[in-house]
């Protein structure tokens, strides 16, 4: 077993408002969470599609920045998938993607990295990468492989403006959540995909579906932790909120961070309430910065 924590969806280019101005800045869910693994000091291994044009170019050098290892992305001059954001009063993201004929969703087995060869840690994966087809389809199929040798951290990070479909959207995720150790997910994520359904009960079902930890994040209220023995609530962190954008991300890393140095099976009870508490803090750190802008291990502190 290698030490190499897999990363895998897309990096994209979020533009963000800025009063009149929209800037662009790196973004896509598997690519904060990439960084935010890589400035926690551990061995982030991204794999997506990146563009060879400008956008492509800010990704590729921010990544690298972090610490992110590059070796198992695929290069093409297809255009970076760009994603207009809008922030409500509440600095809460949407999105509108622009995602056709980009290399972002370029997955193919010709370049994916082979599990049984590498024997990765960690395969975490999520967002558009996981509903974008034809893509998707081939991303699963090679998730079941990795699935036999490591853990799946499978973060939905639902976004209905380009899966509109609810029973669709619920499809996939059963598959996803078919071959996953962990799920991470919001709360207003199960609210869109399963409206009026208890969130707890939801995820007893994906644990007693093979699953071994759901984390459920709720925004200023804290997070959830679920497993087969307990359910753990820890309260959020107050911050001055600019944006939420990456903190989501951020819990994950966090998640994965534990799974990696202490191991799954131990993460119940009361070692499930620190890795909670650490991820509350890390999520706080990201809402006080513009953008996805994860913290270090030192900002972090114990």
């Amino acid at each position: 077993m290698s030490k190499e924590i897999w990363v895998c969806g897309e990096a994209l280019i979020d533009l963000i408002p800025q009063g009149d101005q929209k800037v662009a800045i790196v973004g896509g869910g598997p690519a904060n969470t990439a960084k935010a693994l890589a400035r926690l000091g551990l061995d982030s291994y991204f794999i997506d599609g990146i563009s060879t044009d400008g956008f492509g170019g800010m990704i590729k050098a921010e990544l690298l920045h972090d610490g992110v290892n590059l070796k198992y992305a695929h290069f093409s001059d297809k255009q970076t998938c760009t994603a207009d954001v809008s922030l409500d009063r509440a600095g809460v993201a949407s999105y509108v993607f622009t995602i056709d004929g980009t290399a972002t969703f370029d997955f193919t087995n010709e370049w994916l990295p082979n599990p049984e060869e590498i024997k990765p840690a960690v395969l975490q994966i999520g967002t558009l990468a996981t509903i974008v087809e034809p893509g998707c389809s081939i991303l699963l199929n090679w998730a079941k492989k990795v699935a036999a040798i490591a853990p799946v951290v499978f973060d939905p990070n639902i976004r209905s403006s380009v899966l509109p479909d609810r029973p669709k959207y619920q499809e996939m995720i059963s598959k996803w959540a078919a071959i996953s150790a962990v799920i991470k997910v919001s709360e207003d994520d199960l609210s869109w995909l399963y409206p009026e359904q208890d969130q707890i009960a939801i995820a007893e079902k994906w644990i007693a579906g093979g699953s071994e930890l759901v984390i459920i994040t709720k925004g200023s209220y804290g997070i959830l932790g679920v497993t087969k023995d307990d359910v753990v609530s820890v309260p959020g962190v107050k911050v001055d909120v600019i944006d939420t954008v990456g903190a989501g991300d951020t819990v994950g890393a966090i998640v994965v961070e534990a799974i990696v140095e202490r191991g799954l099976s131990v993460i119940n009870g009361e070692i499930l309430r620190q890795v909670l508490v650490r991820a509350t803090k890390a999520a706080a750190i990201t809402c006080s910065r513009a953008g996805a802008n994860p913290p270090t291990k030192a900002e972090i502190g114990v």
